[in-house]
């Protein structure tokens, strides 16, 4: 039986018979002559040269500047008889389609020329222009995506107390079973548009993104059945019945921002990957100005009270999603990667879990220790003192915490766009340049979170007893802070490589072997309190910062330029490789 296409793309090649242009034919090994897709023409020859049933290979002084002198092809062109050539072949192991894929990055290397201290500048300074570019509209976005939750959040809590209660919890409630859930499944895409836009395959990015959609959709409908027994379950767990009723209300009325909150994770990171930020910031900013006479409108207006600054979040993330969708049908920018609805997008989805599974095991596991913290604090001794700063604390940390999320949303997509286009040099250089940047904005951030820890607590209390506790823990706050900041932009070349699954198992082991006992021991054993809790949190960060630095360190980028390859041409055989 004739092998498929792209198993016969995926085979050795071996050398064929000498042409009449002073260039060679290969031809598949076993396969008889199959075409091969023009990314591999352009891979071996760097020219666009359409063949039926071979290959053909340049002239010999274009070969010699793309590939070297010394080269396994060169020393088979150089020989004169196909007798000749066949033993050249066998007395050498042949190229396998893997190394012929990072031909073509190394071309470009080569042709860029020079490799002085002044080269190495440029690079940098590209590479750092890159990545704030990148940067600075996610940041910005993030953080007006956040907005939405806390205008809400600030509706309800001019209701009253039992309101405030209420929403807090089923907030909380929403980000570990839902949001963290679909946030995570949907940081896939970071790995995989990201590396299929770097190799070209445009047309994937749109298959990836409705493949995404679709299993979110239906984890949507899951989670919001257990949303929808929310106040039950709060029961079980022993929540005053009042509240656990109020929760249970708020976060029914949620549930229409559960099922647009992952098409517009996936709109978000579909055009992160290809470098397209400045529309997601000002889609998350005039979403945000509009989101406030909203909430007044169902709270007050129409009269819905909590329930109204609820839903008021499922209308803010439609109108956010909307505008995404409808930039995505008209921008030039996207035509070459959306290109309609594809039943692809049906196929292969036990693979899409493979690496959505472990993305969301990675975010959830972190995002889950500090929520344990709040529950923790309650069962501290004056809980309302500790729990008030601990949750000053967290909110400090998370608006923090936006810089190098940001950041590393960025170097996710610059590492995944490198490894897909065959350029492993220029994956490192990113990774060690957002680490440089992570350092700077950290020293930048402890330095200012020390200088205002005396007036901070201000910000959220009036007691003086909440404005000095605050103030002891701002240091440590600018400590971990450190830790936090660079294993965010570790996480996010850990995204950029497809090391989900790595990330996931350390996670588990940094927070929940580590940090979770350490802040236990630190609280309950050495009575140091919610500053107890938060260094055993600070633990954490640094066994993650320090398993992930080690991995990165370790990490063979050419042959992570290789898995690249193979996860993007692995799926199917590309449709359209025209460059």
């Amino acid at each position: 039986m004739a092998p498929s296409p792209q198993e016969a793309a995926r085979r050795r090649l071996r050398l064929g018979s000498a042409c009449d242009d002073g260039g060679f034919s290969f031809f598949l090994s076993g396969a008889g002559a199959v075409p091969l897709p023009r990314l591999f023409v352009v891979t071996i020859c760097g020219s666009a040269l359409d063949c039926n049933t071979s290959i053909i290979l340049k002239p010999q002084a274009q070969l010699d500047s793309l590939i070297g002198e010394n080269s396994v092809t060169t020393r088979l062109v150089q020989s004169s008889s196909g007798a000749e050539q066949e033993e050249a072949w066998r007395s050498m192991a042949p190229p396998s389609m893997e190394d012929a894929l990072l031909l073509v990055g190394n071309g470009e290397k080569k042709s860029q020329g020079g490799d002085g201290e002044g080269d190495d500048n440029k690079l940098v300074v590209t590479e750092v222009k890159k990545q704030l570019y990148l940067a600075g509209p996610l940041i910005a976005g993030w953080l007006l995506q956040n907005v939405v939750q806390m205008i809400s959040v600030m509706f309800v809590g001019h209701l009253g107390e039992l309101e405030l209660s209420s929403a807090s919890i089923a907030t909380s409630f929403a980000g570990v079973t839902g949001f963290s859930l679909l946030a995570g499944m949907a940081s896939s895409l970071d790995t995989l548009c990201g590396q299929a836009y770097g190799a070209k395959q445009h047309h994937l990015l749109g298959v990836y993104k409705q493949r995404a959609m679709l299993v979110l959709g239906l984890v949507s409908v899951a989670v919001a059945v257990v949303w929808a027994y929310t106040g039950e379950l709060l029961l079980l767990f022993g929540q005053d019945p009042e509240i656990a009723a109020g929760a249970g209300s708020f976060i029914r009325w949620m549930i229409p921002a559960l099922f647009v909150y992952g098409p517009l994770q996936c709109h978000v990171r579909f055009l992160q990957t290809q470098n397209v930020v400045l529309p997601v910031m000002l889609s998350s900013g005039a979403t945000a100005a509009c989101h406030l006479p909203v909430c007044w409108l169902l709270v007050y207006g129409v009269g819905l009270g909590a329930k109204g600054a609820a839903l008021a979040n499922g209308v803010a993330y439609l109108a956010n999603v909307a505008v995404l969708a409808v930039y995505v049908r008209v921008s030039p920018a996207c035509r070459s990667t959306w290109t309609g609805f594809s039943s692809e997008a049906f196929r292969d989805v036990v693979g899409f879990l493979r690496l959505a599974v472990p993305s969301a095991l990675m975010v959830c596991l972190e995002w889950w220790s500090f929520e344990l913290l709040v529950l923790l604090s309650g069962l501290l001794p004056n809980p309302k003192l500790e729990a008030s700063v601990l949750s000053i604390c967290l909110n400090s940390g998370s608006l923090a915490f936006m810089i190098p999320f940001g950041l590393g949303s960025a170097i996710s997509t610059r590492v995944s766009n490198e490894l897909g286009a065959g350029r492993p040099d220029a994956a490192r250089l990113a990774t060690r340049v957002v680490m440089v940047l992570g350092l700077v904005v950290a020293v930048a951030v402890g330095l200012i979170m020390i200088f205002v820890r005396h007036v901070w607590g201000y910000a959220y209390s009036n007691e003086e007893e909440v404005v000095q506790y605050t103030a002891k823990m701002m240091p440590i706050l600018a400590v971990s802070f450190l830790f936090d900041d660079l294993q965010c932009l570790l996480s996010g070349v850990a995204r950029g490589c497809g090391w989900q699954k790595i990330g996931a198992i350390v996670n588990l082991g940094a927070y929940y072997l580590v940090g979770i006992p350490a802040a236990l021991c630190f609280a309950f054993v050495y009575h140091l309190g919610g500053m107890g809790l938060w260094l055993g949190i600070m633990c954490a960060l640094v066994v993650q910062m320090l398993l992930l630095l080690a991995i990165t360190l370790c990490t063979n980028w050419e042959k992570e330029a290789l898995k690249a390859k193979e996860r993007v041409f692995s799926s199917t055989l590309p449709a359209d490789m025209t460059i």
